[in-house]
């Protein structure tokens, strides 16, 4: 019986144990990525890297040789956190399970870019990047929208371009987190609003510089849709110059930075200026020689007339002549004086429509309302204070220990239950009489 058991066992070397095992391990599991932190890294002679990766809770041996080591963009550090595919595999000497990593990348910034070029590609063969579905931006904006952190250097920035550059441009600001997990639906919720209101014929979504894990918010893809849907014409400047982002090429136009964003939808003061001057110039230069071809042209009639007799009918002609003259005169005077009051008026405005007075009322407005806040909050904590009294008043009108107060008692057996018949008790029974002041045990007899 012992001989038929030992011919049925299929026995295994170590090495053979090990060969099968390291075959299932690589057949049975594809390329994986996997992220964890570098630690016990060896750099032999060899040319191969040894390492452990690991987290919190675990840990695995991983080896990288020399051809594929040579691809890395980066030197590999102990304490470094990186992202590597790899395959699952066995070290058959020592039977040891590890991976052999094929390709190594820094985590984070790694993962970002892989996400934001899937991105692109998806959104590029939407066709949501062409030239051909760009809204033009206007050329004098009547409103300026701003989608912006309320307290970065962006809104600075981006406020002293335009007060420098045509301050009589009313500028809404719409206030968002830019970086951070509620960043993307903040910033897609103000370009709905803005879009929405109707009030603002240009927006610039901006914010500073960062990494590429700061800017994620305007790689997302909620944040480029809602710059396609958005009706009016959006500028982006996010970051510097050389940060790229999603939101730049979806964007109607990208500016490089937030002030160059601000110097891209705002005219020049002072070219607005000299381009009305030159109008100006021009419309009395025409004005004034239609003025002198017309006169020409009542000289040669007035020659015409005089060539014609009789004398009577040359002086109605000439008289009318004159008043049409005259009215022609007046009425070329008028425009040239309406034309200078329109200037006036304009040049006034510019100057009145500053943000400083904007600013002074809005001040005014906030202190109207905290005095307001205040005095509420004193009504309601006085009528609080009231329903409190009221209510304490009441609970001592209906409190047992007033009854007692006036005489009565309270009667309870030895397990605390009130007594209110004597058909309850029996001979010999214990009871416990309460009165206002102390207690009281009884016998009943």
């Amino acid at each position: 019986m012992s001989d038929s058991k030992q011919t049925a066992r299929t026995i295994y070397s170590v090495s053979e144990l090990n060969r099968t095992i390291r075959g299932l391990l690589e057949s049975q599991f594809p390329l994986l990525w996997i992220e964890g932190e570098i630690s016990n890294l060896a750099q032999p002679a060899s040319g191969h890297i040894y390492f452990t990766l690991k987290d919190n809770k675990a840990q695995v041996r991983c080896a990288m040789f020399k051809g594929r080591k040579q691809r890395l963009t980066f030197k590999p550090g102990n304490g470094q956190q990186v992202l590597i595919r790899a395959k699952v595999g066995l070290y058959e000497a020592r039977g040891e399970f590890q991976l052999i990593a094929e390709h190594m990348e820094e985590a984070g910034d790694g993962a970002l870019r892989r996400a934001f070029e899937a991105l692109k590609t998806k959104l590029a063969e939407e066709g949501l990047f062409d030239d051909s579905i760009k809204q033009a931006l206007p050329l004098l904006p009547k409103c300026i929208g701003v989608i912006t952190s309320a307290t970065g250097a962006a809104i600075r920035d981006v406020l002293s371009v335009l007060a420098r550059r045509f301050p009589a441009i009313p500028i809404e600001i719409y206030p968002v987190a830019v970086q951070g997990e509620n960043a993307a639906p903040e910033i897609t919720k103000a370009l709905y609003t803005v879009s929405k209101r109707k009030r603002c014929d240009v927006i610039l979504l901006v914010r500073g510089g960062g990494s590429l894990e700061d800017l994620q918010a305007f790689n997302e893809e909620q944040v480029a849709r809602a710059i396609i849907l958005c009706d009016i014409p959006v500028v982006s400047g996010v970051g510097h110059e050389v940060d790229i982002t999603i939101a730049d090429f979806t964007a109607d136009q990208r500016a490089a930075t937030p002030s160059a964003a601000a110097e891209l939808v705002s005219p020049n003061r002072q070219t607005v200026q000299h381009k009305f001057h030159a109008y100006q110039r021009q419309l009395i230069h025409l004005m004034q020689t239609h003025l002198n071809r017309l006169n020409e042209q009542s000289q040669w009639l007035q020659k015409r007339l005089k060539m014609q007799h009789p004398s009577r009918q040359l002086m109605q002609q000439s008289q009318q002549l004159d008043n049409l003259t005259q009215d022609l005169q007046q009425a070329f005077q008028t425009i040239i004086n309406e034309k200078k009051h329109a200037l006036k008026y304009h040049t006034q405005s510019l100057i009145n429509n500053r943000p400083d007075q904007f600013i002074n009322y809005q001040q005014n407005q906030l202190k109207e309302l905290t005095t307001k806040l205040a005095y509420q909050s004193q009504l309601i904590i006085k009528n609080k204070k009231q329903q409190l009294a009221n209510m304490s008043r009441t609970l001592q009108a209906v409190s047992p220990l007033n009854t007692l107060s006036r005489g009565y008692s309270i009667t309870r057996d030895i397990k605390g239950h009130t007594i209110d018949n004597a058909t309850q008790l029996r001979k010999g029974d214990l009871i416990i009489n309460e009165f206002h002041r102390g207690k009281i045990t009884s016998r009943v007899e």
